[in-house]
């Protein structure tokens, strides 16, 4: 199971019972699982319907203009306003076009919560375990949560200490520096297109 298929697991099948204050971390998960796991159990949607309507909500839930900072690191004030918003919109579906396509991957696992803290700047972290029974090994998930506009916000997903953020960082990092920032930005915009990840397979997490 590659990482981001673990991360829509681990949001979409999360059995913690009853239902939290809106403001509680543990409470933004259930929320976000609660809508995702009715996607993925729904019938009458194909794959395309699935990932459309997943993404739907992803949108909502993640917040893409500080995961697309964190991504760039440095090279984030190198870019201007323009390129700024195209990153962030090309990176929003490239993560899609990286891990979308397993959906169907989805095979009735659970998911425990098992923790949880409070991190600096005010970021939360809930801990998670996704439980496979006996066909595999359990996956850990971290969601590191962010508040803004008055509700958490997902800005990093790590699934077995292997970053969403920093996985990406490293590979444009890599692409910047050789091509440089505009180069990165078509690239990135041609792999969409393509329906191309720029991780390798064996970049995107455990299976």
């Amino acid at each position: 199971m590659k990482l981001w298929v673990a991360a829509t697991v681990a949001v979409v099948v999360l059995a913690a019972t009853g239902r939290a204050d809106a403001e509680d971390p543990r409470a933004f998960i259930q929320e976000t699982a609660d809508q995702v796991l009715g996607v993925l159990k729904n019938p009458r949607l194909d794959s395309d319907a699935k990932i459309a309507a997943i993404e739907k909500i992803a949108y909502a839930r993640f917040d893409f203009d500080t995961i697309s900072r964190l991504v760039l690191a440095r090279n984030w004030r190198k870019l201007t306003p323009e390129q700024r918003e195209r990153f962030t919109r090309e990176f929003k579906k490239h993560l899609s076009v990286t891990y979308g396509k397993n959906v169907d991957s989805y095979a009735n696992e659970t998911i425990e919560i098992i923790g949880d803290r409070e991190d600096p700047r005010g970021d939360h972290t809930v801990q998670t375990r996704i439980v496979r029974g006996s066909r595999a090994e359990d996956i850990l998930v971290d969601y590191r949560l962010r508040p803004k506009d008055g509700r958490w916000r997902v800005i990093d997903v790590v699934v077995e200490r292997i970053s969403l953020v920093s996985n990406f960082r490293s590979q444009l990092q890599e692409i910047i520096s050789r091509d440089g920032i505009e180069t990165m930005l078509e690239m990135l915009a041609k792999k969409n297109a393509s329906g191309e990840s720029l991780l390798p397979e064996d970049a995107r997490g455990p299976s």
